[in-house]
């Protein structure tokens, strides 16, 4: 196993493993089990070790809310399931993605508390907020056959889909949420910053509400 740590004192804190097994990549997620800060990325022998800045933190809650205002006004069931870990020992991949949701197949997951893939469907939604991982990512997604993931990078939100050649190809609008468009949300990120959470979270709810016109139960 060799190291190289890429903290350069303006990107985020990372070490960079390489050749590193899956018996090793599963102890070390037990060893950072208790630092839900840190993000583990595995990827057949590399794996990365992120301590995204506190910026990443704070655009990623602000998108959590932006949802959970879709989901009540539209009427879905909601499951979040934050930055757990997901990974496949066939594919010799795994991440955690910055925060993820089921909403289609909330009700096949509901009161489990240990997904595990070879059993329960993937996350209907993940969010990756761009921390330039030195790791492709989006490719350990398809992997792990994650349908939708919506990445956030400098100001613009973009939409990925999962075809079924197991590639993502962008959309405008999103399959989890139907009738939200990528570019309604990137206008919403002007606010990012302007407000305390809980009036982030009104101003969302009536923006909902007309936009999507009282269509929630």
């Amino acid at each position: 196993m060799t190291a190289k740590d890429t903290h350069d004192g303006t990107s985020p804190e990372r070490l960079v493993l390489y050749g590193v097994t899956w018996a090793e990549y599963s102890r070390i997620l037990r060893t950072f089990a208790e630092r839900p800060s840190l993000r583990v990325t595995y990827d057949r022998g590399n794996l990365e070790l992120m301590k995204p800045p506190l910026e990443h933190n704070s655009i990623v809650r602000f998108f959590s809310l932006v949802i959970l205002a879709l989901t009540l006004e539209l009427g879905l069931p909601l499951k979040g399931g934050g930055c757990m870990t997901f990974r496949r020992r066939r594919c010799r991949r795994g991440l955690q993605p910055d925060q993820c949701y089921w909403i289609g197949n909330e009700s096949q997951v509901r009161g489990i508390h240990e997904i595990d893939l070879r059993r329960d469907p993937p996350p209907d939604l993940a969010l990756e907020v761009i921390s330039y991982s030195t790791l492709d990512r989006m490719k350990i997604y398809a992997a792990l056959r994650m349908p939708e993931v919506w990445r956030y990078k400098g100001s613009a939100l973009t939409f990925y889909v999962l075809g079924p050649d197991g590639r993502y190809a962008t959309v405008i609008q999103s399959r989890a949420l139907p009738q939200v468009a990528s570019a309604e949300l990137t206008g919403l990120l002007v606010l990012h910053g302007s407000m305390d959470e809980t009036a982030l979270f009104q101003h969302f709810q009536a923006w909902a509400r007309q936009r999507f016109g009282h269509s929630g139960p």
